[in-house]
């Protein structure tokens, strides 16, 4: 099966949210909504910028043209910090529109790229990383959970 790029997806999900009914303006979505497409944007940023001070590829359909395995930063939180970053800008979206059917198409997207994309990613980087990766994986949730939050508190602690 063809995959389509993971920001074409997004795009595709933010426009299907544009066609759903939106509720008024107010404030506090607003402020949470900007709020939250910050935060999203800067951690897919911020996973983007250590790929590339790495010197490694970014490209999600060229897992094999990976020359290391990005561990730190944003990357020790979630396994997958781009498509966590693409999101959080769809859910952003949905708050900022005040639409709780708004956040089907991220559901849709988060499943999408889950089972399409991030499955195809690790067999590869297992392939090409082996037992490093593995460690990796139990170390590091593929998106956010229990694991994540707990590293970010104990970072928070030190």
């Amino acid at each position: 099966m063809a995959r389509l790029p993971p920001p074409l997806l997004m795009v595709t999900a933010g426009v299907v949210q544009r066609t759903l009914p939106r509720r008024g303006s107010a404030p506090l979505r607003t402020v949470v909504a900007v709020g939250s497409a910050v935060a999203s944007a800067t951690l897919a940023g911020a996973s983007s910028r250590s790929f590339r001070r790495e010197g490694t590829t970014v490209l999600p359909f060229h897992p094999e043209e990976t020359s290391s395995l990005v561990t730190t930063g944003v990357n020790a939180v979630t396994r997958n910090p781009m498509y966590v970053g693409m999101a959080g800008l769809l859910l952003a979206q949905a708050v900022y529109r005040g639409s709780w059917t708004a956040l089907a198409p991220v559901a849709v997207f988060v499943a999408a790229i889950d089972v399409y994309q991030v499955r195809f990613e690790e067999a590869a980087l297992r392939e090409q990383f082996g037992d490093v990766y593995d460690a990796y994986c139990r170390a590091v949730p593929r998106w956010l959970g229990g694991r994540s939050l707990r590293a970010v508190g104990e970072a928070g602690s030190r």
